[in-house]
C-alpha cells in the first residue's frame, strides 16, 4: 500500500506541475490548446529476464534455476493508456500518460531441485504507471497527417508476483505468494508516431517505440542461499506498438 500512495502521491504533484507549466506558458492573447488521449496496444518484450540463473540449496536440496525471460514467461502483454498535453506551440507539447500493462504467465520449467525437475508457475504481471515527457512535430508539408517523437519518464507500481512451484519427484509442491513483493520502479520510453484527423477535433493515433520498466524487488526467503542473484537483469525493455484516439479542446 505504501508503494501505491507514493506512485499516486507522485501522479498528483505532476499533473500539478503540468498545470503549473501550462499556465505560465500561456500569454493574455493565446488560447490554451489541450488534447486528451486514450489508447491500447501490445507490449512485446525485448529484454530482461523475470528470474536469472542462480545455483543454491533451497529446502535442503541442491537447486539450480534457468534464466526465464519475460517473452518466455508472459508472452506479448497489453497495455491500455489514458492522459493528455498541452501544446506549447504548433511543434511542440507537453504530456502526461497513466499506462497500465499486464500479461499473463505460461508454466515453465525453471531447472532442478535435487533429482527432480522444478516447476513454476508465475502469477500475472501487471504495472499501473505514470509517464511525463515532452512531443516534438516534424514539419510537413502534408496536411493530411503529423509526425511525431516523444520521450517521456516515470514511475511505475509493479504488482507483487507469486510463483508455485512443483517438483514431482521430489514430491514438492510449494505456493510463495510473496515472492517477488511489489516495487516502485523508474520508467523510461522513447517513440515515434503519426495523427491522422477523423474529425474537426478528433485524430487517430499510431505509435511505436521502446519502453524500460526497471527491476524487480529482491527474494526475500532467498537470502543465504545462494540464490539471491535470481532477481538480477529483472528490468524490462518492450517494443509498445499502440493505437488511439486524440481530442483537441
Amino acid at each position: 500500500m505504501r508503494i501505491r500512495h507514493r506512485v499516486l502521491a507522485l501522479a498528483v504533484s505532476s499533473c500539478s506541475l503540468f498545470g503549473a507549466a501550462s499556465a505560465s506558458a500561456q500569454s493574455p492573447s493565446a488560447t490554451a490548446h489541450w488534447v486528451l488521449d486514450v489508447g491500447t496496444g501490445l507490449n512485446p518484450s525485448i529484454n530482461g529476464n523475470v528470474n536469472s540463473g542462480a545455483i543454491g540449496v533451497y529446502q535442503g536440496q541442491t537447486t539450480a534455476i534457468l534464466p526465464n525471460s519475460y517473452g518466455h514467461i508472459y508472452g506479448t502483454g497489453i497495455e491500455l493508456r489514458f492522459g493528455g498535453g498541452y501544446t506549447l506551440n504548433p511543434m511542440s507539447e507537453i504530456r502526461g500518460m497513466f499506462i497500465w500493462q499486464s500479461a499473463d504467465a505460461d508454466l515453465v520449467r525453471l531447472g532442478d531441485f535435487g533429482p527432480s525437475s522444478l516447476y513454476g508457475q508465475y502469477s500475472d504481471y501487471k504495472t499501473f504507471s505514470f509517464d511525463f515527457g515532452y512531443r516534438r512535430y516534424v514539419p510537413l508539408s502534408s496536411t493530411n497527417f503529423r509526425a511525431y517523437a516523444e520521450g517521456t519518464i516515470g514511475i511505475a507500481d509493479v504488482n507483487r508476483i507469486n510463483v508455485e512451484f512443483a517438483a514431482p519427484q521430489s514430491n514438492l509442491i510449494t505456493n510463495n505468494t510473496d515472492f517477488y513483493d511489489g516495487t516502485a520502479a523508474f520508467t523510461w520510453s522513447v517513440g515515434v508516431g503519426v495523427l491522422f484527423p477523423i474529425a474537426s477535433r478528433v485524430d487517430f493515433n499510431a505509435q511505436l517505440g521502446l519502453r524500460h520498466v526497471g527491476g524487480l524487488a529482491q527474494v526475500d526467503q532467498f537470502v543465504g542461499t545462494g540464490l539471491e542473484s535470481i532477481n538480477d537483469n529483472s528490468s524490462r525493455l518492450t517494443f509498445p506498438i499502440v493505437v488511439g484516439i486524440r481530442y483537441k479542446f
